[in-house]
């Protein structure tokens, strides 16, 4: 137990340190994620020292459960290609661009707009792939027009952070914790939709407050032009992820798993696209800039982090911390551990060492904790930036565009609207379950 307790505690440290100091490394062309190198460090480290077996490595990836890795993987990454393939044609853009335009002169309109248009966008595709897209274009409106984008940037952050807990695919950490206790498409909306209504009107005042002075100035609108550039493939792309999220939820009333029905949605996606191409003689550029940006690096971190965790679980680290935890007030036990632990480990690394902690827990709470583990790992990204991957990112483009946020200012206004959001969303489920 020791020994596997080590290995996990270093290889967690070693992923925190290095989102922090030195998330990529260039070796010539290539580009490598530090922190996937630290997970497949531990991962080799287990496997070496014996805490658990290949074999059992191998039997915890082939089998045929919810809780299967590879299933989870095929949903996050086929339903992220879905997200990315709509950016790439532009639809994003466009739609960041409708949304300043109609801002007028009203500062408080547009924080309004711009709060609604993210959580929206987030509740159905990608909450990262909205951040970096919405990012820049709140930038070069605010450099225009002569105001602040801090509110505006903490305000999308937060929102889509917030809102993506309200479906099953709106965050990896979702996927994973909830599949783990096999919950399906509609179970899971119908509990998540009152917590996730209660933390996003709680995050939209809280944020009101916060900036309330700042926003109270008129501004001079500027418009930041952005069109759509291939008609065709962002119809073609939003067909396809509103009929995969509809069949999603109408397949769990017939037992169609989640992962087959995203996968299937991306191969068509993939060979309409490849068809449109032929036929109009263009290279299919929407379809390889999604394919580039997919994030493909979470496979080998993920993978690992599972090889930790089943060495955690077979030295009964996994039973002793369920025991921990008691089956009183599991809702918010399990909710502010997951939302702390988050922005100690990151929410990937956090949902993969919970899942089991969940599953192990007594039957009469496992879903109260599960989904207490959720809303933890949602609101959790916005605590620090180290809480998931995106706030990194987030943190990076802004540097790029000249906007100074260190990270103290990131936990000054994590803090004060993190800490009022996640009571609300636990209180409510506590309430509501």
């Amino acid at each position: 137990m020791a020994l596997s307790l080590v290995i996990g505690g270093l290889t967690c440290a070693g992923i925190i340190l290095s989102v922090l100091f030195m998330p990529q490394i260039k070796i010539k062309r290539f580009t490598l994620s530090t922190y996937c190198l630290c997970a497949l460090a531990g991962a080799a480290c287990a496997l070496i020292f014996g805490c658990v077996s290949p074999s059992g490595v191998l039997q915890g990836l082939s089998t045929n459960s919810e809780v299967n890795p590879i299933k989870i993987l095929v949903l996050f990454i086929c339903m992220t290609l879905l997200s990315v393939f709509l950016d790439e044609a532009g639809f994003f853009e466009w739609l960041a661009s409708v949304t300043l335009s109609h801002a007028g002169h009203s500062q408080k309109r547009l924080f309004l707009l711009l709060f609604v248009t993210v959580s929206v966008l987030t509740v159905f595709t990608s909450n990262d792939i909205v951040i970096l897209t919405f990012t820049p274009f709140i930038c070069r409106f605010a450099a225009h027009a002569g105001v602040d984008p801090v509110p505006y940037l903490v305000s999308e952050f937060v929102a889509a952070n917030t809102w993506s807990m309200a479906l099953i695919i709106g965050n990896p950490t979702n996927i994973y914790v909830a599949s783990s206790v096999g919950m399906d498409f509609i179970s899971y909306f119908k509990v998540m939709a009152f917590p996730a209504a209660a933390a996003g009107i709680t995050a939209y005042a809280v944020l009101r407050l916060i900036f309330r002075k700042r926003l109270a100035s008129p501004i001079e609108p500027r418009e930041v032009k952005a069109t759509i550039t291939d008609k065709f493939s962002a119809v073609t792309g939003g067909i396809i992820l509103a009929s995969c999220t509809l069949v999603m939820a109408v397949g769990s009333y017939f037992g169609l798993e989640m992962w087959l029905v995203a996968l299937i949605s991306a191969a068509l996606l993939y060979a309409i696209s490849l068809f449109y191409a032929l036929v109009r003689r263009r290279r299919p550029a929407e379809l390889i800039g999604c394919t580039k940006r997919a994030p493909f690096v979470l496979v080998p971190f993920v993978l690992s982090m599972f090889i930790i965790v089943l060495a955690l679980k077979e030295n009964g680290v996994i039973t002793l911390a369920a025991n921990a935890f008691g089956s009183d007030h599991a809702v918010l036990k399990y909710g502010v551990a997951s939302f702390f632990v988050s922005d100690i480990t990151n929410n990937i690394p956090m949902s993969v060492l919970f899942a089991p902690i969940v599953n192990s827990a007594q039957p009469a709470v496992r879903l109260g904790a599960a989904y207490g583990t959720v809303i933890g790992s949602n609101i959790g990204a916005f605590l620090t930036p180290v809480g998931a991957l995106a706030g990194i990112m987030w943190m990076s483009l802004l540097k790029q565009y000249d906007v100074r946020f260190t990270f103290a200012r990131f936990v000054e206004y994590g803090a004060a609207t993190s800490l009022p959001v996640l009571s609300a969303a636990l209180l409510t489920l506590s309430a509501t379950i």
